[in-house]
Parts: C-alpha cells; structure tokens; sequence
C-alpha cells in the first residue's frame, strides 16, 4: 500500500527557536524533522506551543480517520 503523508513546517516562538517539519503519515506514522539540526526528534522532545500543534493536528488526524470510517460503513 502506498503511504502519503501530510507535511506542516512550524516555527517556534519562544528561544531558542527551532524550525521544526511535521510528518504525518497515512498510515498514522509520525516524524518530527528539526530542520536546523537537520536530525528526527521524538514527540517528547516538543515543549510549549510546538507541543500544542503536534496535539491540535494529531487530534485533527485521529477525527479525520474516524469520520472516513464511519462514512464508509455507514
């Protein structure tokens, strides 16, 4: 199965900034892309308002899918 993704670039506000890219995945997956450091970091290495979008768009996500499988066998 082909997996697409969704990619959502975020700027921090507070210091130190950090550009950061979101990847969300179809298939639930998630990479989080520091693309100053250039590495992968993990969801527990968020703090403050980038936590807070990684949360609004993975609750966004998790609703997307439920609402697709409720039409689908509805």
């Amino acid at each position: 199965m082909n997996k697409s993704c969704e990619n959502f670039r975020y700027l921090e506000k507070g210091w130190p900034r950090r550009d950061l890219t979101f990847k969300f995945y179809t298939d639930g997956t998630l990479k989080i892309i520091d693309n100053l450091a250039e590495e992968v970091i993990s969801p527990n290495d968020l703090k403050g308002d980038s936590m807070d979008f990684y949360v609004r768009r993975r609750i966004a996500f998790i609703k997307n899918k439920l609402t697709n499988a409720q039409m689908k066998y509805a």
